[in-house]
């Protein structure tokens, strides 16, 4: 009776990760989408606790499901604190962390369960915890070292053949995982040392990855780590835990691969870890490229007073500013004079997939003035005026023009299209592909330095005086 109700419960948790995820592919239904994939998850936790009985019937010890508890108290603390104190410019860290510790559950299960189901005799469940291990080891240290790299404690590193060297890698784990599975006799020692490769192999996987290709890396071991939690769904027959893995690795694989469509990358040469990088050549900062052009506050505010349609582009540095908020009053006061105000979302901009969008959700911009890249650069040239805001990989014809630049071939928001181009900085710093962005010089565009925030608050101010 026990096992049929834990299985009613597994079932009912099946479902709400799978309405959950459909809620979260809308930001007006995220936040609830989470919370009803959170009482899925919720549900299965303590249905497990009590409910679950080994293959001798047994229940689990009273001392375990102490232990259990105090676990679950000690991760519900320190995820709560994260969450509540983590500002929105380190969400991408947070989620490449919590990703890592994910991965590395992964691992810890299959190296537990290896001699298990190998003494068992076993062999297709070896394969998937040796699976499980590879996956989940890789999709740990590469997380670390991606939330390293947008913490900005990690720089890229490159050095000659790196990409052979990772494909050569990455064929011997397999090949090592292969003989781990049908060797006549367990091996924890070759075990252990796959598992410590598998932790080289995600480092160097993600160490020459470049910073405008970040969110397609987090993308990928984001899948990574579901399919990890897949495979110790299988091992462990839990239905739950299989759905759950299954449903985070397709969609964090589709979100990859759209990604890596909207970048013009190929999904093989991310595996292998040999894009993004520095290039030879091509614009670097503090590269002179022309003459750079001001724009003072009244200007500012009389030009998009005046406009009939404003772009904004966000980026970065809105997040980093906290300027949302300024931002979303900007739009409204310029909407009461009558002008259309819409937003261009490139999709890397920010450090992880819908980075902005997020961010401009929280500050209650309607969704449906969210354009997507493809449909923003089709009415730049109608527009009068773009705010570029933080923004500037994604913004640099760089990848349009010049062969020698790293970014080349990635689409950008073609922002030069519009009538004038107004660019918020706080200076000429390069972006975080470490490039010049040839925007700044192009006649159309002028500068308006400073911080976000408070350039909105006295552009804001300027737009209230027309």
């Amino acid at each position: 009776m026990q096992s049929q109700v834990l299985e009613i419960i597994y079932l009912i948790g099946s479902i709400t990760f799978i309405i959950g995820l459909k809620m979260l592919s809308h930001p007006e239904s995220a936040r609830r989408g989470n919370l009803v994939a959170a009482f899925g998850m919720t549900i299965a936790i303590l249905g497990t606790i009590f409910l679950y009985r080994d293959e001798y019937n047994q229940p689990f010890a009273s001392f375990n499901i102490i232990l259990i508890f105090i676990a679950l108290v000690i991760g519900t603390v320190i995820g709560v604190l994260a969450a509540k104190r983590v500002k929105m410019t380190a969400m991408p860290q947070m989620v490449s962390l919590f990703n890592g510790m994910g991965g590395a559950c992964a691992a810890i299960i299959s190296v537990v369960e290896y001699q298990h189901h190998f003494a068992a005799g076993e062999y297709g469940y070896t394969g998937t915890v040796l699976a499980g291990l590879l996956i989940g080891s890789i999709s740990f240290s590469g997380s670390m070292i991606a939330f390293g790299k947008l913490n900005g404690n990690v720089s890229d590193k490159t050095f000659p053949f790196q990409s052979v060297i990772n494909l050569i890698l990455l064929a011997g784990l397999v090949a090592a995982g292969i003989y781990l599975a049908i060797q006549p006799e367990t091996n924890m020692p070759v075990l252990g040392m796959l598992a410590a490769a598998c932790l080289v192999y995600g480092v160097l996987f993600v160490m020459p990855i470049g910073g405008a290709d970040m969110p397609v890396v987090i993308s990928l071991l984001n899948s990574f780590t579901g399919v990890a939690a897949a495979c110790g769904g299988f091992i462990y027959d839990n239905q739950v835990m299989l759905t759950g893995g299954i449903l985070v690795g397709s969609s964090g694989t589709l979100l990859t691969i759209l990604m890596c469509k909207a970048m013009n990358r190929s999904l093989l040469n991310v595996i292998v870890g040999s894009f993004g990088g520095s290039a030879s050549g091509g614009a670097t900062a503090g590269t002179t490229q022309g003459t750079v052009k001001e724009i003072s506050l009244t200007d500012a505010g009389v030009l998009l007073s005046y406009s009939k349609k404003v772009m904004i582009v966000p980026g970065y540095g809105l997040a980093v500013a906290q300027a949302q908020h300024t931002c979303h009053e900007l739009e409204n006061l310029l909407e009461e004079k009558g002008v259309e105000v819409k937003y261009a979302i490139h999709p890397v901009a920010g450090r992880m997939p819908g980075h902005m969008n997020v961010l401009l959700a929280e500050a209650d911009v309607p969704y449906p003035k969210l354009l997507e890249m493809e449909d923003a650069n089709s009415e730049f040239a109608s527009t009068d005026a773009v705010i570029v805001i933080g923004a500037n990989d994604v913004v640099n014809p760089a990848a349009k023009k010049n062969p020698q630049s790293p970014i080349y071939g990635m689409p950008i928001l073609e922002v030069e299209e519009a009538q004038n181009v107004i660019v918020m900085k706080r200076s000429m710093n390069a972006g975080y592909a470490g490039i010049e962005n040839e925007l700044f010089y192009e006649p159309k565009t002028r500068m308006l330095f400073g911080d976000a925030k408070s350039t909105l608050q006295k552009l804001v101010t300027e737009v209230k005086a027309n």
